[in-house]
């Protein structure tokens, strides 16, 4: 009888995990107070979303009745509010570090997922933790968790001596939804309790599905919704005092003013009015000795935010609007810059973003900067004049996304940059497919990108991917191909640095899907990539790896893999010439990883590699190591050491053109360098509560490219003695920034921010080798820049204003 029991259990309960869940959201006209504390009476009655499930470690697992966790919904015509109560039996080991906004540092963390069209492919996440910090971010399959988007609502977390509730309002201006009578969204909960590093879901999300957004619950029972017009205007006003050594102290006040309008329930317009990025954080710039351009995070709110349906695709670069211009003035004998542009000023930008209730998301985004101009001066007859640098010039996206099954999508995207005048123009537009089976167990995805460049010399190149996978069980693999012409270029607003090849490429991969006595998760990884010069035929690439990827019982991260080269390749890169190639040995990489648990006051992040050559005295090695210590909920100091060295290392110098053909260079000077990097950051934060935060960011660099012997790249490939070359082509670059910031989130939405910042950068070809010369002589010289500045940005909502006006009349 008791074996019958038991079996009837445990199917009941497998047959409840495999099921959608279903709640229903309760209507309510009484006014909710988010205190926290789920004490007005329409609680009381609203239906309860309970039995969570364990998403990792222990997949399927259902919550101990100890850690119950039990949520309510209510709506009305302004907002949906979820009310969540976390049972804990030891109430007093709940962590609850306080962190800045979308960092959630080590505490315990409640989340709702909702995806208003549920359509299975986005969803809009919603998180609060134990110390009450607020996290929000836009997460699809494709993309994984976008932190960059920051919605306004409210949330209000309090600790009892049961666990803790958290009671959240989220106006339907942060979500996106058909306009129909009644409402079916997609909707899961989620909750982590950080001390056992343990993670649930209210709707089993079964990690067997190589898919997260498309096992959600569904919410039911909000109808006849009337939400109020969405009109949000985010004035602000900034104030900058700017000072160098030497150099006059000035001061700027700015002022401007973001709108964001809802043209219905599922589409939004965003427009910048009057731009000012003058508290972006500042780039991480290095010693590029390589044929590519530095790729930069982009900072800027207005491009991160929201962002998602831009980017796909891969063919949106925000860092080209706004930034370096696009044209080398040409300079005649004696003549020098004197004023160089670094970045273009935008005038203004918007974009419409949302989808249709039938799952086409359209999305436009367009820029404006203005026309700007370098000086030149002539050293002799002591004259300037100025010479246009980037002209007036027109940015633009479209994208349109068609979702369907729940699973699958097809993405058109164009892009455009129109330049005033003679300058050059540019047009890409890309097919892109991202197809799943009906269960999620296999994926075709790939696509297809035509470029077109009007200059004084036109050209057309073509890209295209496809790639199939295995998605789902212990065992997945995948494979695919890319074609890439020698003309492809979307550079104008994208970004894309190797062309004119074709490639291969497959992996194979193994990992547990529960614990085992040793391990919390474990992967080993192979993979092959062999790519090809288009017109040659040559290898320009071929690796092999293996790596694994586990975390112990612990919680403790490890990590090691192997990469072996084994043949030489041929690089037409690095001699920046056509139809130019320099040699690459065979060589082993291998590297390793280790983060131990952060739950802990104390912990360290580790990161050594070595690789080797079959090229006598040709090494290379680096190590990362990174101490953080936690000294209690509000105070966290983190600090890390980079350091590598390149022995023997070959790459490019100089070359000598042809007096008729600038593409076929006469020689080609390498040199034969040791290159060493010391790299030093200090990062820390106070939080007064978690509202405001005190946070500190140092960064110092050095690196230094020293030149033992000169080359001269032979038409074979090969490298031979040169020792006619006799300029100075060593490298040394460093540089020093700190940001030191107060961030107060004083209303939904209304952020004051204070900033002291000095930074300062160098290059010179003189090597001084002494560590502390190279430090104070930065810190100490007028290149030291020092900014302070005070910006305050405020939300306001038409409708609440229409309402005090509408109450005071």
């Amino acid at each position: 009888m008791k074996k019958i029991v038991l079996l009837s259990f445990l199917f009941i309960t497998f047959w409840s995990y495999g099921q959608k869940k279903v709640l229903s959201a309760q209507l309510t006209s009484q006014s909710i107070s988010i205190d926290g504390k789920l004490d007005e009476a329409a609680w009381e009655n609203a239906p309860i979303a309970s039995n969570f499930i364990m998403f990792e470690p222990d997949n399927g697992k259902p919550i101990p009745e100890n850690k119950r966790t039990e949520i309510k919904v209510l709506y009305n015509n302004d907002a949906i509010y979820v009310g969540a109560m976390m049972y804990d039996d030891e109430p007093t080991k709940i962590l609850k570090e306080i962190s800045q906004r979308d960092n959630f540092g080590t505490a315990d963390l409640f989340g709702v997922f909702i995806n208003g069209f549920n359509d299975g492919q986005q969803n809009f996440e919603f998180f609060v933790t134990a110390s009450d910090v607020q996290g929000d971010c836009i997460m699809t399959d494709a993309n994984g968790e976008d932190y960059s988007w920051d919605a306004v609502w409210s949330s209000k977390a309090v600790l009892t001596d049961k666990g803790w509730t958290v009671e959240i309002k989220i106006p339907y201006a942060a979500l996106r939804f058909p306009g129909a009578n009644k409402q079916t969204w997609g909707i899961n909960f989620f909750r982590e309790i950080k001390r056992e590093r343990r993670k649930y879901t209210w709707n089993l999300i079964d990690t067997k599905i190589g898919t997260f957004t498309q096992q959600n619950g569904d919410l039911i029972g909000i109808e006849n919704i009337k939400p109020p017009t969405r009109l949000f205007f985010m004035p602000y006003a900034s104030y900058y005092l700017n000072a160098a050594d030497g150099q006059k102290t000035f001061a700027t006040l700015k002022g401007g003013m973001d709108i964001k309008y809802g043209i219905n329930d599922a589409f939004t317009l965003d427009a910048i009015l009057i731009p000012d990025f003058g508290q972006t954080k500042y780039d991480d710039q290095i010693l590029n000795l390589g044929p590519f351009e530095q790729q930069f995070n982009e900072n800027r709110a207005f491009f991160t935010e929201g962002t998602d349906l831009f980017n796909k695709g891969n063919m949106f670069y925000s860092r080209r609007i706004g930034g370096r211009p696009s044209v080398e003035p040409d300079l005649n004998d004696n003549e020098e810059i004197i004023e160089e542009v670094q970045n273009v000023n935008l005038i203004n930008a918007l974009k419409v973003s949302g989808r249709t209730k039938n799952g086409l998301g359209i999305g436009i985004l367009n820029a404006v900067t203005e026309k700007t101009f370098a000086t030149i001066k002539d050293t002799i007859a002591d004259q300037t004049r100025r010479v246009v640098v980037e002209p007036l010039t027109n940015y633009n996206v479209l994208v349109l996304d068609q979702r369907f099954r729940k699973n699958s999508s097809v993405t058109l995207i164009n892009t455009s940059v129109i330049r005033n005048g003679h300058f050059r123009d540019a047009n890409v537009t890309g097919l892109a497919w991202d197809l799943n089976t009906k269960a999620n167990t296999y994926n075709l995805s790939g696509n297809v990108k035509y470029s077109m460049i009007n200059a004084e010399e036109n050209k057309n190149g073509v890209y295209t991917t496809l790639s199939f996978a295995e998605t789902s069980g212990n065992y997945r693999y995948s494979v695919g191909s890319d074609f890439v012409s020698k003309d492809f270029d979307p550079n104008d607003l994208g970004i894309n640095f190797f062309t004119n090849y074709y490639n291969f490429y497959g992996n194979a991969n193994y990992r547990i899907l529960n614990p085992t006595k040793l391990f919390n998760r474990f992967r080993i990884n192979y993979d092959t990539y062999a790519e090809f010069n288009k017109e040659s035929g040559k290898v320009q690439a071929l690796d092999i790896e293996v790596n694994v990827n586990l975390t112990t019982v612990k919680n403790n991260y490890f990590g090691m893999g192997f990469i072996f080269h084994p043949s030489i390749t041929y690089d037409y890169y690095e001699p920046r010439a056509e139809n130019r190639y320099v040699n690459i040995p065979r060589k082993l990489e291998s590297w390793a990883s280790l983060s131990t648990n952060y739950n802990k006051k104390f912990a360290i992040d580790l990161n050594p590699s070595i690789t080797f050559t079959d090229e006598e005295g040709r090494l290379a090695y680096a190590f990362d190591i990174g101490p953080r210590y936690r000294f209690n909920d509000k105070l966290l100091l983190n600090y890390s050491f980079s350091f590598s060295r390149k022995n023997n290392n070959k790459g490019y110098i100089d070359k000598f053109d042809d007096d008729n053909d600038a593409n076929t260079p006469k020689q080609i000077v390498f040199a034969n360098r040791n290159v060493i990097t010391y790299s030093n950051t200090l990062a820390g934060k106070y939080a007064i509560n978690s509202a405001m935060t005190i946070n500190l960011a140092v960064r110092q660099y050095w690196s230094y490219a020293e030149n033992k012997q000169m080359l001269e790249l032979q038409q074979n490939g090969t490298l031979t003695p040169y020792d006619l070359y006799t300029k100075n082509k060593n490298s040394s670059f460093y540089s020093w920034n700190t940001d030191l910031s107060y961030s107060w989130w004083f209303a939904p939405g209304s952020q004051l921010s204070v900033l002291y910042r000095n930074n300062a950068s160098n290059f010179e070809r003189i090597i001084d080798k002494d560590f502390k010369n190279n430090i104070t002589g930065l810190l100490n010289n007028d290149a030291l820049k020092h900014i302070f500045s005070i910006s305050v940005k405020y939300f306001i909502d038409y409708n609440a204003v229409k309402n005090k006006i509408r109450n005071r009349a």
